[in-house]
């Protein structure tokens, strides 16, 4: 599988990354070591989880995906070297999951993921999501930076930023001498288009800033699968898709219908593929419960859109 250059991080990755929100959640261990077996054996090489999943869950505190890969990887000798790891810190949850970017806690909150994924280096990590409390930029990335030299941590990125924001972390650490964010993780899909699209996209392509894009399908719903209220209970997350069905949202499965039925897809194929055909996207991020879920994303991954197809993908979502 070819692979793309993650910005300039110095990481090639395969062009879909493997979303882990599901795994010790709707995805129980059996579940979810199909899944990441399936992934690796498609020729995939990148998972993303956060030290937060699934503290949504009731049960949950945060960290079982994190426990659930490092599981994972740990029951499958040399896997550690096939596979990237991406993890984030930073987002409050409140509860026994307070979040932040301090330096005080991101060196604190790096050790527990450290020790639940089982590994000496994470990849690429991410701060999360801004802080409420209004740590400096300098302070959050001067504590990356240690954990960088220190061995703990390849890269760093950031997600749910917008341009003005991103801009001001770019600034902080050239002024400080600090290393910079390398990628960026935003939501983006055929329907949530306007956080990215834009001045931080732009941003991006400036900077050499690599895209991995979260809710690629927008909570399922560009599965096709969710076309009325009726179809809400299918899953676990069927209830977060009511704001799409909309007039906007049915052109858009309308689109997806049509393109995919051009190519003998599926709507979700056609979906990640419009995203993986974008020059400024490195590779969407999707999750996945079944091995039918993964061997989608392969073929989404081998699809190749016309310009007429992305054109009414365009515009349908526009």
């Amino acid at each position: 599988m070819n692979k793309r250059a993650l910005g300039r991080t110095g990481l090639d990755i395969a062009p879909l990354v493997l979303g882990g929100n599901v795994f010790g959640w709707t995805a129980d261990e059996q579940a979810s070591f199909a899944v990441l077996d399936a992934f690796v054996d498609h020729g995939f090489d990148t998972i993303d989880t956060a030290d937060c999943y699934s503290a949504w869950a009731q049960g949950n505190s945060g960290g079982e995906s994190e426990a659930m890969i490092g599981a994972w990887v740990k029951a499958r000798p040399g896997m550690r070297d096939r596979v990237k790891i991406c993890t984030k810190v930073g987002s409050v949850t409140g509860g026994p999951h307070p979040g932040g970017l301090s330096e005080t806690y991101i060196h604190e909150a790096v050790e527990r993921s450290l020790e639940r994924l089982g590994i000496g280096t994470i990849d690429l990590y991410f701060a999360h999501w801004p802080d409420p409390a209004g740590t400096t930029y300098a302070e959050t990335l001067g504590a990356f930076a240690k954990l960088i030299d220190a061995g703990k941590v390849k890269a760093i990125g950031v997600s749910n930023v917008d341009a003005g924001q991103l801009a001001a972390s770019l600034e902080a650490a050239e002024a400080a001498g600090l290393p910079a964010y390398q990628v960026l993780q935003p939501e983006y899909n055929l329907y949530d288009r306007a956080q990215f699209e834009g001045p931080l996209q732009t941003l991006c392509r400036e900077r050499g800033i690599g895209v991995v894009t979260y809710y690629s399908l927008a909570s399922g719903f560009l599965s096709g699968k969710y076309r009325s209220e009726r179809d809400f209970g299918q899953s676990a997350r069927g209830g977060d898709v009511g704001r799409y069905l909309d007039a906007r949202g049915k052109a858009i499965l309308a689109a997806l219908d049509g393109v995919a039925d051009k190519h003998g897809a599926a709507p979700a194929e056609v979906a990640l593929a419009w995203l993986l055909a974008k020059p400024d996207v490195t590779a969407p991020i999707a999750s996945a419960t079944k091995v039918a879920h993964v061997e989608s994303f392969a073929r989404a991954a081998a699809l190749s859109l016309g310009i007429d197809d992305m054109e009414l993908l365009d515009a349908a979502g526009a």
